[in-house]
């Protein structure tokens, strides 16, 4: 797995599939360039909340990755989870049952 660091990765990604759930709202889009790498980024935005809050929820959602996303992502694809305030008070079961429903809608 590769994390995203480029701006036009991000913007790429905003033009696949959008799968909204309670804590998060999950882009995926194929790459179509033959590289089965599964590739991922997290985007916390400051309405969220301070910095303690943002840095939590990703830490969150690294844990979530690592832990789902190598088995039921869509290889030679980008992945990128998007933070939603709901997503703070959730707890960490039931993230990740979101995110593999999500992970399951994407792949259709």
């Amino acid at each position: 797995m590769t994390v995203l660091r480029k701006r036009a990765d991000f913007l790429a990604a905003n033009g696949g599939r959008r799968v909204p759930m309670p804590g998060f709202v999950l882009l995926a889009r194929h790459r179509n360039d033959g590289d089965p790498a599964i590739r991922f980024g997290i985007t916390v935005t400051k309405k969220i909340g301070g910095s303690v809050v943002r840095n939590r929820m990703k830490r969150r959602f690294r844990a979530l990755i690592r832990e789902l996303l190598p088995a039921e992502g869509m290889p030679g694809a980008d992945h990128v989870l998007i933070g939603r305030s709901s997503g703070i008070e959730r707890g960490f079961a039931d993230l990740k049952r979101e995110l593999s429903k999500a992970l399951a809608k994407a792949k259709r």
